[in-house]
């Protein structure tokens, strides 16, 4: 009889036990708004949230939804090249039924069918930074990346004297930034700087390790090469790692595109010479601002320029400078 009510009281605890660990795997990200009804409610999924960059769009989008009064979430992959896990967010969100969506799209064609969905559940949406092969968005907020790539091009070929061996390390070719970014820096070497040759274009995803040995093999394989272009905080930040390990600091012109702490300190060292920086804190802010907008029944503008800038350490602590890097 002992034994069979020690066994019991053992059975009870394990059931008890599982039942708990239950609980403490339940929620997602999601199911992460506030039970405040009140307030409409704008989810943004964005191309992803390590680097410092999708940080301040989150900080703009917060400084919109306080003005505006909305209750917001913002989220995104870990990795620019988890277009699955970025699907999946996106479906969950659309699964909350948000007032208004804002979507940065890490491939232009896979997201069409659910924002196809949120048409027919007149759910408004606005793009950022990256736009889609869609007419949905009611409008794009984003810098006009063709236009910053010819700028950071320019610079590229000024301070290679107009003449030498390039190359690019591109964070992806599916994103609207990956193919503008790269085919506006491409345009503007070829339109005008006959003298300079394109060797070789990589894509690293934005990852800075990939793109650390991307840029590193780009320079076994052409020892005569002058510059290089990262187009995004982690294909510049990998630029400038591999040549410092390859000890061709001074010997070689890194260009890159935004910001983040490990590239401005690089700039201000003298590692790399410059980047093309966004305003990431305007893209959130448009953003949220359009969202509200459209789903207020206005009219809202098809491309939203929030406009860029060439930093270097001649210009880096001015204050419009200051004002559009983020660390």
């Amino acid at each position: 009889m002992r034994k069979s009510w020690l066994f019991s009281i053992i059975l009870l605890v394990g059931v008890i036990l599982v039942a708990c660990n239950g609980e403490a795997d339940e929620g997602t990200s999601a199911d992460n708004i506030s039970a405040d009804s009140n307030k409409p409610y704008v989810a943004i999924v964005s191309k992803g949230f390590q680097h410092q960059f999708w940080q301040a769009v989150k900080k703009g989008a917060e400084q919109a939804a306080e003005e505006f009064d909305v209750q917001i979430t913002f989220e995104g992959p870990e990795s620019e090249s988890q277009v699955d896990k970025q699907i999946e967010m996106l479906q969950a969100v659309l699964d909350k039924k948000p007032d208004a969506l804002g979507f940065a799209a890490l491939d232009s064609q896979a997201a069409v069918p659910l924002l196809e969905k949120a048409k027919s559940s007149n759910i408004p949406v606005i793009a950022f930074d990256s736009g889609v092969e869609s007419d949905i968005p009611l409008g794009t907020a984003s810098t006009d990346n063709k236009a910053a790539a010819a700028l950071a091009a320019d610079k590229m070929a000024e301070l290679i004297g107009e003449e030498g061996k390039i190359a690019l390390v591109v964070h992806d070719q599916t994103s609207v930034t990956g193919v503008q970014r790269r085919d506006g820096f491409v345009n503007q070497i070829e339109e005008n700087y006959p003298n300079i040759e394109i060797v070789d274009i990589q894509y690293g995803g934005g990852d800075h390790l990939k793109s650390t040995d991307l840029a590193k093999a780009i320079m076994q394989a052409n020892s005569d090469l002058k510059g290089i272009f990262g187009t995004n905080e982690g294909s510049a930040i990998g630029v400038v790692n591999a040549i410092q390990e390859m000890n061709k600091v001074n010997s070689l012109v890194v260009v890159g595109f935004d910001s983040g702490k490990q590239l401005i300190d690089a700039i201000k060292n003298g590692v790399a010479a410059g980047a093309v920086t966004q305003n990431p804190v305007g893209i959130g802010y448009e953003t949220v601002k359009a969202a509200v907008a459209a789903m207020n029944g206005e009219s809202v503008e098809k491309n939203i320029d929030t406009g860029f800038y060439w930093y270097d350490k001649d210009n880096i602590d001015s204050e419009e400078i200051q004002s559009a890097i983020y660390e």
